[in-house]
Protein backbone atom coordinates (compact mmCIF):
# COMPACT_ATOMS: atom_id res chain seq x y z
CA UNK A 1 0.00 0.00 0.00
CA UNK A 2 1.41 3.24 -0.46
CA UNK A 3 0.04 7.01 0.35
CA UNK A 4 0.16 10.41 -1.83
CA UNK A 5 -0.17 14.20 0.12
CA UNK A 6 0.44 17.05 -1.55
CA UNK A 7 1.06 20.40 0.82
CA UNK A 8 1.18 23.60 -1.00
CA UNK A 9 2.31 26.95 0.52
CA UNK A 10 -0.90 29.15 0.23
CA UNK A 11 0.98 32.49 1.82
CA UNK A 12 3.06 33.28 4.82
CA UNK A 13 0.37 32.12 7.50
CA UNK A 14 -0.82 28.61 6.18
CA UNK A 15 -0.44 25.81 3.83
CA UNK A 16 -3.14 23.34 2.13
CA UNK A 17 -2.26 19.62 2.08
CA UNK A 18 -4.47 17.55 -0.54
CA UNK A 19 -5.00 13.79 -0.43
CA UNK A 20 -7.53 12.06 -3.02
CA UNK A 21 -10.58 14.42 -3.15
CA UNK A 22 -9.61 15.76 0.77
CA UNK A 23 -8.08 18.80 2.18
CA UNK A 24 -6.97 19.77 5.24
CA UNK A 25 -5.74 23.37 6.08
CA UNK A 26 -1.89 23.11 7.79
CA UNK A 27 -0.76 26.19 10.22
CA UNK A 28 3.02 26.66 8.85
CA UNK A 29 3.01 30.00 10.34
CA UNK A 30 6.15 30.36 12.50
CA UNK A 31 3.59 32.81 14.61
CA UNK A 32 1.11 30.18 14.87
CA UNK A 33 -2.65 30.00 13.40
CA UNK A 34 -5.38 29.22 15.03
CA UNK A 35 -7.64 28.49 12.37
CA UNK A 36 -5.17 25.39 11.42
CA UNK A 37 -3.58 22.30 12.84
CA UNK A 38 0.31 22.92 13.08
CA UNK A 39 2.49 19.99 12.46
CA UNK A 40 2.64 18.45 15.75
CA UNK A 41 -0.92 18.75 16.19
CA UNK A 42 -2.04 16.96 12.54
CA UNK A 43 1.26 13.74 13.61
CA UNK A 44 -1.83 13.83 16.54
CA UNK A 45 -4.84 13.77 15.30
CA UNK A 46 -3.16 11.33 12.54
CA UNK A 47 -2.95 8.85 15.51
CA UNK A 48 -6.21 9.68 16.77
CA UNK A 49 -7.25 8.48 13.08
CA UNK A 50 -5.55 5.53 13.04
CA UNK A 51 -6.92 4.22 16.52
CA UNK A 52 -10.48 5.14 15.61
CA UNK A 53 -9.86 3.25 12.28
CA UNK A 54 -8.14 0.25 13.78
CA UNK A 55 -11.39 -0.01 15.70
CA UNK A 56 -13.52 0.22 12.71
CA UNK A 57 -11.73 -2.62 11.14
CA UNK A 58 -11.27 -4.60 14.25
CA UNK A 59 -14.84 -4.62 15.51
CA UNK A 60 -16.66 -6.72 12.98
CA UNK A 61 -14.28 -9.63 13.30
CA UNK A 62 -14.76 -9.39 16.94
CA UNK A 63 -18.02 -8.95 16.30
CA UNK A 64 -17.27 -5.98 19.26
CA UNK A 65 -20.90 -3.90 19.63
CA UNK A 66 -20.32 -0.05 20.30
CA UNK A 67 -22.49 2.78 19.84
CA UNK A 68 -19.13 5.44 19.48
CA UNK A 69 -15.66 6.00 20.22
CA UNK A 70 -13.52 9.36 21.28
CA UNK A 71 -9.80 9.87 21.47
CA UNK A 72 -8.28 12.15 23.73
CA UNK A 73 -4.00 12.84 23.48
CA UNK A 74 -1.74 14.86 25.10
CA UNK A 75 1.84 15.52 23.63
CA UNK A 76 4.63 16.92 25.39
CA UNK A 77 7.66 18.46 22.95
CA UNK A 78 10.93 18.24 23.82
CA UNK A 79 12.66 21.36 22.41
CA UNK A 80 16.56 19.85 22.25
CA UNK A 81 16.69 17.81 19.98
CA UNK A 82 12.73 18.82 18.67
CA UNK A 83 10.27 16.13 18.65
CA UNK A 84 7.79 14.80 20.55
CA UNK A 85 9.00 13.25 23.42
CA UNK A 86 5.81 11.68 25.32
CA UNK A 87 2.54 11.17 23.67
CA UNK A 88 -0.92 10.58 26.24
CA UNK A 89 -4.11 8.89 25.20
CA UNK A 90 -7.57 7.89 26.41
CA UNK A 91 -9.89 5.92 23.96
CA UNK A 92 -13.37 6.29 25.56
CA UNK A 93 -15.86 3.53 24.27
CA UNK A 94 -19.65 3.73 24.42
CA UNK A 95 -20.47 0.30 24.60
CA UNK A 96 -21.84 -2.44 26.94
CA UNK A 97 -19.01 -5.24 26.27
CA UNK A 98 -16.99 -6.42 28.94
CA UNK A 99 -13.88 -5.52 30.32
CA UNK A 100 -11.71 -8.37 28.95
CA UNK A 101 -13.01 -7.58 25.61
CA UNK A 102 -12.92 -4.11 26.11
CA UNK A 103 -8.92 -4.98 27.09
CA UNK A 104 -8.53 -6.89 23.72
CA UNK A 105 -9.75 -4.32 21.56
CA UNK A 106 -7.15 -2.20 23.08
CA UNK A 107 -4.56 -4.79 22.22
CA UNK A 108 -5.94 -4.23 18.70
CA UNK A 109 -5.31 -1.14 18.17
CA UNK A 110 -1.93 -1.06 19.54
CA UNK A 111 -1.33 -4.51 17.68
CA UNK A 112 -2.35 -3.39 14.14
CA UNK A 113 -2.04 0.67 13.54
CA UNK A 114 0.27 1.56 10.97
CA UNK A 115 0.60 5.50 12.78
CA UNK A 116 0.66 4.02 15.86
CA UNK A 117 3.59 1.74 15.31
CA UNK A 118 5.13 4.08 13.33
CA UNK A 119 5.46 7.12 16.18
CA UNK A 120 5.42 4.54 19.16
CA UNK A 121 9.00 3.12 18.54
CA UNK A 122 10.35 6.89 18.99
CA UNK A 123 8.14 8.20 21.31
CA UNK A 124 7.06 7.11 24.67
CA UNK A 125 3.32 6.23 23.43
CA UNK A 126 0.88 5.10 26.24
CA UNK A 127 -2.60 5.53 27.63
CA UNK A 128 -5.80 3.39 28.21
CA UNK A 129 -8.85 2.27 26.50
CA UNK A 130 -11.91 3.12 29.08
CA UNK A 131 -15.83 2.65 28.76
CA UNK A 132 -17.96 5.66 28.43
CA UNK A 133 -19.39 6.41 31.71
CA UNK A 134 -22.99 7.21 31.13
CA UNK A 135 -24.23 11.09 31.56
Amino acid sequence: MRFHVVTERVDGHHSVARCKNARIALDTDPAGNPDAFNPAELLLAALTACMVKGIERVTPILKFQLRGVEVKVDGVRQDVPPRLESVRYEIIVDTDESDQRLRLLHENVKKYGTVFNTVSPGTELSGVLVRKVAD
